[in-house]
């Protein structure tokens, strides 16, 4: 499970996961597996340069980075500008002719999980869950971290606001950094 494999690695209550990857299902996995494990999700926005990627990766303290093949080269250029080490996961892409950037291969980690893992859940809804940047159009890039109780609190609010009914079908169209 991604849950016992991120552990493995050392994740943590409150640890910083960032991820950069398209809307594919390993990005999907993510939102939910790094919450679960009480760290603290950080989507990176694709649409940065290295130097704002590096920048949000320092300031945020991401110790794990998962990585979209089709971003790897960004993240090498941003890694080569980060003053610690990073573990990276490379996200497999059958099509892609891109060399790896990190140590672990996706899938590979995932596999060495222990499927009965008995994940801790959340016990404080004030808990950080994720932890979002800016495009930092006068400066850095800003961060936002949201909570369990706020992502929960926003997530009804837009149903509501939007009168979304359980006979509703709603497509998210946004890149999933937002």
């Amino acid at each position: 499970s991604d849950l016992s494999a991120l552990g493995q690695l050392g994740v943590e209550r409150l640890d910083t996961v960032a991820i950069i990857a398209s809307n594919i299902p390993e990005m999907i996995e993510a939102h939910f597996a790094v919450p679960m494990l009480g760290a603290v999700l950080n989507p990176l926005n694709t649409r940065l340069d290295a130097s704002n990627i590096a920048f949000s990766l320092m300031h945020g303290n991401a110790g794990v980075l998962i990585v979209d093949a089709e971003y790897a080269p960004l993240v090498r250029q941003a890694l080569q500008l980060v003053d610690r080490k990073i573990v990276v996961i490379d996200i497999d892409s059958p099509n892609s002719q891109v060399a790896p950037t990190g140590e672990y291969a996706y899938e590979a980690l995932l596999a060495s999980g222990d499927p009965g893992f008995d994940w801790p859940g959340v016990t404080d809804e004030w808990q950080s869950l994720c932890l979002l940047y800016t495009s930092g159009t006068t400066g850095d890039p800003k961060g936002v971290v949201y909570s369990h109780r706020g992502a929960y609190l926003s997530a009804l609010g837009n149903g509501f606001s939007f009168g979304l009914t359980f006979d509703s079908i709603y497509l998210w169209t946004l890149p999933m950094f937002h």
